[in-house]
């Protein structure tokens, strides 16, 4: 892996806890702050998770990251190619599908655009498209013009439409460390099990967009969400009253300010893994140290001092009450990069119908405690509201708290 010492030199943090973060790494592996092998590989079913658990058995440094998931993304795209020359199209898609997951994963610890990143966007982009040109339901590579360049995203319908037909749709909005490619699963996705169809979407910072040149601020993920609802208005295959908004981890800041600027134009928002701290500082002072460096990169920084001044205008309390459509949350108690009283605080202001489901003792990605496992599924507790908001049933405002036997219990706000 290429070392930039631009990069290498970006924070203090990071310049100076590196030999700790790869004395953790060769203790635990890549997980040593929250789960990187389940939540991405898993989205490839069994095999995809046995690739990245595979890939990370072999990472001892957080330089061997990159090139680990990139090798284990040519062993899958190998595979992927043979059953393709085979005629066994349902293996190779398969196989693709998960090659593409792997180079996405290879391109997280590069903070920077290097030839190498891009060598693993390009293989990235190649294996997917060989997806979609086999995929069992139809799916659309699309860009989204914004400002001087376009945003990436794919275009997913749960099925073929008939003559007339529109499908509800779910614009999904992924965190810090993810992408377009990891947002909709290769077997039995959420959305699409329930008829709705998903934009999974490189906004501003993120996946390919970045890598365009188009750089992340406090408020222009407001104007990327409009720019996308607004593409997906002029679909034929989309119904664009029935559109709705789903965010995880960072994508719970991106896509708060995306409602309040949508207003109506949505029918719902729901955010998992809380980022709603005002100025960011738990996530990008005292978590692990690659959040910084990365973010960062996502925004165009390289002075850490204009960065900490930067950081302050992340505050969502600035447009809580301008969200109309209901706005759900699940979150862990134990949230470890957002205390969980920021979000609290958070929802005393936003007027509009909202929920807000809290695991007892979870961590940010709802894992680690009994109510995680004992309780209802962070899946189906998502998308059964989402497909409720989209089919305009009644929704009423609760806090709702998922003790450690599982059992959600339900107050009105």
């Amino acid at each position: 892996m290429h070392k930039n010492p631009r990069m290498e030199n970006r924070t203090k943090r990071w310049r100076e806890q590196r030999w700790l973060l790869d004395s953790v790494i060769k203790t635990v592996g890549p997980e040593w702050d929250q789960g990187r092998l389940g939540g991405k590989g898993g989205k490839g079913g069994g095999a995809g998770l046995a690739s990245f658990r595979r890939a990370g058995a072999r990472m001892k440094v957080f330089d061997d990251i990159g090139p680990e998931f990139g090798k284990e993304g040519e062993r899958r795209e190998n595979i992927a190619r043979g059953f393709e020359e085979q005629g066994r199209l349902v293996s190779a898609y398969e196989n693709y599908f998960i090659a593409a997951l792997l180079y996405a994963s290879a391109q997280w610890p590069y903070f920077d655009i290097n030839d190498e990143c891009l060598e693993w966007e390009r293989r990235m982009i190649t294996c997917y498209d060989k997806f979609i040109e086999y995929a069992p339901h139809p799916v659309k590579r699309v860009d989204i013009p914004f400002k001087d360049t376009a945003l990436s995203a794919f275009l997913h319908l749960p099925a073929t439409p008939a003559d007339g037909e529109t499908f509800p749709c779910v614009l999904h909005i992924g965190g810090m460390d993810g992408s377009k490619e990891n947002m909709v699963s290769l077997h039995g996705d959420s959305a699409l099990s329930r008829g709705m169809a998903v934009l999974a979407l490189d906004g501003p910072g993120q996946g390919e967009s970045r890598n365009r040149g188009v750089t992340i601020s406090s408020d222009n993920f407001a104007e990327a969400a409009e720019t996308a609802v607004n593409w997906l208005n002029n679909r034929p295959e989309i119904d664009g009253d029935r559109i709705v908004i789903r965010g995880s981890s960072f994508g719970t800041y991106y896509g708060t300010v995306a409602a309040a600027g949508l207003k109506d134009k949505i029918k719902g928002y729901c955010g998992t893994g809380v980022c709603q701290e005002p100025g960011c500082d738990t996530i990008f002072n005292t978590a692990s140290p690659t959040f910084k460096v990365r973010f960062m990169f996502m925004a165009g920084y390289e002075d850490e001092e204009a960065f900490d001044e930067f950081r302050q205008e992340f505050d969502l309390r600035k447009c809580a009450k301008d969200i109309s459509a209901p706005y759900m949350i699940v979150a862990g108690e134990s949230d470890q990069l957002s205390p969980i009283h920021h979000t609290y605080e958070l929802f005393d202001l936003i007027e509009a119908p909202k929920r807000l489901v809290v695991y007892q003792g979870a961590n940010h990605s709802m894992k680690f405690a009994a109510s995680a496992d004992l309780g209802e599924s962070v899946d189906s507790l998502v998308y059964d509201w989402l497909r409720d908001r989209v089919d305009g049933k009644p929704v009423s405002s609760e806090r709702i708290w998922v003790d450690s036997r599982g059992q959600m219990n339900s107050t009105p706000y």
